[in-house]
């Protein structure tokens, strides 16, 4: 039987928890794949399963989105063939692997001049900004819009996809370093959170009209002040917990604030089917090719140093994507 090294989770905690072990493959299901994968990509909802925020029953591995290639194809497959070169981003749990068995409504095919660190940094959080800006709001070009935590891996994506659609991106970051990185990938105006009122900046930036739509992938720490910066009628998008969860939601608020829409989407539920998902990465793999979106990788790991990646994660010490590296 195929071996395949993992990093696994043998009890719910901190960096030190992750263990690299080496297990059976289990037999394919008929409506899977077998990838070897290249490169593993990382991200916030990989602290969340590790540190159980997100619980998942013990021991269970980690990570959602890679790349690879295809070894073997179960009978039930069609759209996918040994020797395609391919990429998923919203896997079972179990990512942080060099071969595994994925369920093949989650794979696509990712075009030769992709290659694979650009695709496994690219799924999770680049199918992320495409239901954000094409499906939860859908934006048409000329809006003005909020997006947290810009130069992030999910943000500098952002940044690139706004410039792409002629929409001004005003980003929020925490240093002038992060700032200028947002503004090298499209955004139009950057607001340094530890030094400015990024409601007051919104309103001074909008000539006082706010924004339609705030994305924010943070949480607890900017749910008030992105409420803050909503046009009436407005949307807030909240897409993640990077700073703790969104609780007490009190509906009144609002209200007051503008009979404000709030939504809280994920990725599961915008792809449901291997032809919505190729057709979303498809989108995404054009800008690709295109020039319009540049794949920032800043921080590569080997399998086996995980822990070290969870680290410069968590402590934002990271900037654009970070990737497990496979040889």
């Amino acid at each position: 039987m195929e071996k395949a090294r993992v990093v696994r989770v043998e009890q719910h905690g901190g960096p030190e928890v992750l263990q690299l072990a080496q297990i059976d493959v289990p037999e394919m299901g008929a409506d899977e794949v077998r990838i070897r994968q290249k490169a593993i990509g990382l991200n916030f909802i990989d602290i969340y399963c590790r540190t159980g925020l997100y619980p998942h029953p013990l021991p269970h591995g980690l990570g959602m989105e890679a790349s690879g290639i295809v070894e073997a194809v179960g009978a039930g497959v069609t759209h996918l063939h040994v020797g395609d070169r391919v990429a998923y981003g919203q896997s079972p749990i179990g990512a942080y692997a060099d071969v595994r068995n994925v369920p093949a409504r989650h794979v696509v095919k990712i075009p030769d001049a992709v290659s694979f660190e650009q695709a496994a940094a690219l799924m999770l959080k680049g199918l992320t900004v495409q239901y954000l800006f094409r499906q939860t709001y859908r934006l048409k070009g000329h809006e003005t819009i909020l997006f947290h935590a810009a130069a992030g891996g999910v943000g500098l994506i952002a940044c690139q996809w706004a410039r792409a659609l002629g929409v001004r991106l005003i980003g929020t970051t925490s240093s002038p370093e992060k700032a200028a990185l947002a503004r090298q990938n499209g955004a139009w105006e950057v607001i340094d959170y530890t030094r400015e009122d990024v409601a007051a900046r919104v309103a001074e930036l909008t000539q006082g009209q706010k924004v339609p739509v705030v994305y924010d992938g943070v949480g607890k720490a900017t749910w008030d002040v992105s409420l803050n910066c909503l046009q009436p009628r407005g949307l807030m998008v909240s897409f993640g917990n990077a700073s703790g969860p969104v609780e007490g939601v009190n509906l009144g608020v609002l209200a007051a604030k503008g009979s404000l829409y709030v939504t809280r989407p994920i990725l599961h539920a915008y792809m449901t089917t291997a032809q919505e998902t190729q057709a979303a990465a498809s989108e995404m793999f054009d800008l690709v090719t295109s020039g319009k979106l540049n794949v920032v990788i800043g921080q590569r790991f080997a399998l086996q140093d995980a822990g070290r990646a969870h680290e410069a994660l968590k402590n934002r010490h990271t900037t654009g994507a970070t990737v497990l590296m496979l040889e």
